[in-house]
């Protein structure tokens, strides 16, 4: 017998079959990507697989020689191409090592191929445990702390517990999410436990005719009331102490067809020289267009307010469809004034119902002003006969407001729709993603600044502006943050609009739509962190082997990419970030003792493509292309467009991780204090693998303890953090997602600091549903 060979058996066939299939589907992707201009890895290390398995399978023991030659070459290639990034290295080099580890094993060896050498005695073996080692030194060097802290430890700061009451959206009217409370400390954290959990009955599971849910309020807390709204509008009072409801008002809301049904608050009015029923109020909104105003102490329907408590939205906007167009922000209130705008769907139609944001007064449900981006600023209302301007520029999210210099600050939407602008007037572009300011009283326009020039990847202002002073020039100025989905933070003055920290328009690629008038330019901060993520490359692909992988790197060569503001194109092309953004509805929450900004950021590529519409219809004349199912028709364009996470054939993004941080921007320096990881995927990727830095969809809450609280990520899981140095304190677990903001405050009663979240999840996170409300304490002393 030739001494290369063994007689027989199975080991030497199944390693050969198994290397061969894995070197065909390496060859023929590999030999794709490199005709796409990629790296030339895997084709040659395809090749090599073909060879080692053809060799194997005859029992030749030079299949191993050549399978440890792939693995060596494997880690030099892997260190050249990502260096030491653990989570790049892992799919580049655990699978074959496994691999080599397993042909490697004495008895398998000599089942393959009886006589051998050193070489294939140790060669396999000396490969196998370099690529062990590698991985062993860049898990030890993966850093949990990408910005390490620059300050001390945390600092103590006086508490306020007889104004820690939580009684607007964000803590107040300027959005801070923060609370004077500060009985949790970073010294006690770890001693919070779940206290009580209340549970709205709205669930898919429970309720058939509901198609799409999230529950993401975040509640109120005022004179030892939680008050929040469920996703079908019931609202809901429970004891501060215990979750015990004290009362329910259920609107009976048509569902109807509409899309992921939400309601993310209430809002809260107390008259000062009122008394009686409905002296404090509670409003809140219905998807199928109402308000309502019910009595704080019993929700029973306040009867001075519109038609016995109801106000109906769908006045004067004409044609309403509940799945494209309604209400699921609370109004902002400033005085006796309740102000608020709506939700359109994305995408669907140029057709939509105005985007028109109306004041009405909280105490009769009269309208005040509306104020229509579609219109002049100087047009009188609508006469008898006209409406609000259809397809307008929207605000779907949280206002915030400056009493004192009688200013309401809106994050505007882009006029739908999205991807495409061919039918956009000059009326419909200028205030669209947008801070707009209007005067509390008469709805104009003060002054407003557009974050994005000519919005086509759907960057509309998703996060309620937040309110604070900032040190410019030396002296304090009013100022206004404005979370992007970009990334970008604008930091303007609050008075004027101007930019406190200096701007920059630089060029940004043109599309070849007919018709389409790119800007040349966008805008950038200067002097202020920016949380937008580093460009694309093929070489930042991910997958969990070099499969996946390959298959995401070929994604990448086949769209078009050309960095930041990449346009949408028929041949599609990848958005970074994708239309979910880097900072989101959470916003952003303030300490102004630390003079620290808290922020939590996400992002995932996403795939978008146009479709052109045929001369006599609005569905693609691709339908069959393996983008159709998330096809959108945005009638009334010459295009459709298909939206699609940028995600490996094993649902992975192929981005690589981490894919979330939280941040503390130091507003004293305007530097980050630190910056660090944040949450993991253990509730959803394949075997609860537990991969770091997680997306994450919510906000924060701080206190002047010292803490932040923050839920948001793919786990169930709400996290205390120090909010000085950004150490986790503790995780307490959530029955549900936990795709909220929680609040924290201290009941009047017992004098107990206690953390709230809605444990939720979100239909478009894949998070676990459910309907909790969930509250934290400290352990009651004896």
């Amino acid at each position: 017998m030739n001494d290369k060979k063994v007689g027989s058996g199975w080991p030497r066939w199944l390693a050969g079959t198994v290397l061969l299939a894995i070197g065909a589907v390496l060859a023929l992707g590999g030999a794709k990507l490199l005709m796409l201009g990629g790296s030339g890895y895997y084709l040659a290390a395809g090749l090599a697989c073909i060879a080692s398995g053809a060799l194997l399978w005859r029992g030749d023991r030079r299949g191993l020689w050549l399978y440890a030659g792939l693995l060596a070459g494997t880690v030099v290639w892997s260190c050249w191409d990502v260096g030491a990034q653990f989570w790049q290295l892992l799919p580049r080099i655990a699978g074959p090592a496994v691999i080599g580890a397993l042909l490697a094993v004495p008895r398998l060896r000599r089942r393959m191929t009886r006589a051998g050498d050193a070489l294939t005695r140790y060669g396999l073996g000396a490969a196998v445990a370099a690529a062990a080692l590698l991985l062993g030194a860049a898990f030890a060097m993966n850093p949990t702390f990408d910005i390490l802290p620059t300050r001390g430890p945390a600092v103590a700061v006086a508490a306020n517990p007889a104004n820690a009451d939580w009684t607007a959206y964000g803590a107040n009217s300027a959005g801070t999410r923060h609370s004077s409370a500060a009985q949790i400390t970073p010294a006690n954290a770890a001693k919070l436990e779940q206290v009580w959990s209340f549970q709205t009955g709205d669930t898919r599971a429970k309720r058939p005719e509901i198609k799409s849910i999230s529950f993401m309020a975040t509640p109120l807390m005022v004179d030892d009331k939680v008050y929040f709204c469920s996703p079908t509008g019931k609202v809901f009072a429970l004891d501060a102490d215990s979750g015990r409801q004290v009362w329910l008002r259920d609107p009976h809301t048509n569902i109807g067809n509409a899309q992921m049904l939400n309601c993310r608050g209430v809002s809260y009015h107390a008259d000062p020289a009122g008394a009686g029923l409905c002296a404090k109020r509670i409003i809140s909104m219905t998807v199928d267009g109402r308000m309502l105003a019910s009595d704080a102490a019993t929700g029973a329907p306040c009867s001075d307010f519109g038609e016995m408590g109801t106000v109906n939205l769908d006045a004067g906007l004409g044609a309403v469809d509940p799945l494209r167009s309604y209400t699921s922000s609370p109004p902002v209130i400033v005085g006796n004034t309740a102000i608020l705008g709506s939700y359109v769907r994305d995408n669907f139609t140029k057709d939509d119902p105005s985007g028109v944001v109306r004041a009405y007064d909280v105490k009769s449900g009269r309208l005040l002003w509306a104020w229509d981006s579609g219109r002049p600023d100087d047009a009188p209302m609508p006469g008898p006969g006209e409406g609000w301007t259809r397809g307008s520029v929207n605000a779907w999210s949280v206002f915030s407001a400056d009493p004192a210099l009688g200013l309401v600050y809106l994050p505007t939407g882009n006029a739908t729709p999205d991807h495409v602008g061919t039918h956009r007037n000059p009326m419909l572009e200028r205030y669209a993603s947008s801070i707009v300011a209007l005067d509390v009283k008469t709805g104009r326009v003060r002054w407003h600044f557009q974050t994005v020039h000519h919005d086509i990847w759907d960057y509309d202002m998703p996060a309620q502006p937040v309110l604070f002073d900032y040190t410019a020039g030396g002296s304090k100025v009013p100022a206004l943050a404005a979370p992007t989905k970009r990334g970008e933070i604008f930091i303007l003055d609050r008075r004027t609009g101007k930019s406190l920290t200096g701007i920059e328009e630089r060029a940004v690629p043109r599309g070849k739509i007919p018709g389409e008038r790119y800007s040349p330019t966008q805008p950038y901060v200067k002097g202020f962190p920016s949380f937008a993520p580093p460009l694309l490359t093929e070489a930042s692909m991910w997958g969990m082997t070099p499969l996946d992988q390959m298959w995401c790197r070929i994604r990448f060569r086949s769209l078009d990419y050309s960095g930041n503001f990449t346009p949408p194109s028929e041949r599609g092309m990848i958005q970074w970030p994708g239309t979910f953004g880097v900072l989101n509805w959470g916003s952003v929450s303030i300490d102004p003792a630390r003079n620290l900004m808290i922020v939590n950021s996400a992002a995932i590529p996403q795939e978008v493509r146009l479709f052109r519409h045929g001369a006599d219809t609005e569905k693609p004349a691709l339908a069959k292309d393996s983008h159709a199912p998330g096809y959108l028709p945005q009638m009334g364009t010459n295009y459709g467009v298909s939206l699609l996470p940028m995600l490996s054939p094993l649902g992975i993004p192929c981005e690589a991780p981490p894919w979330g941080h939280i941040a503390a921007v130091d507003l004293s320096t305007g530097k980050i204090a630190w910056s660090r990881t944040f949450g993991t995927t253990a509730d959803t990727a394949p075997l609860g693998i537990a991969m770091p830095g997680a997306f994450n969809l919510g906000g924060s809450a701080n206190t002047a303890g010292g803490v932040t609280f923050i839920g948001a990520t793919l786990d169930n899981y709400l996290r205390a953090i120090d909010t000085t140095n950004g150490r986790e304190l503790w995780r307490g677990r959530l029955p549900a997602g936990g795709q909220a903001t929680p609040i924290t405050y201290i009941s009047r009663k017992t004098g107990r600091q206690y953390v709230v979240i809605a444990a939720g999840g979100h239909m478009y996170m894949g998070t676990t549903p459910g309907d909790y409300l969930v509250a934290f304490a400290l352990p009651k002393t004896k």
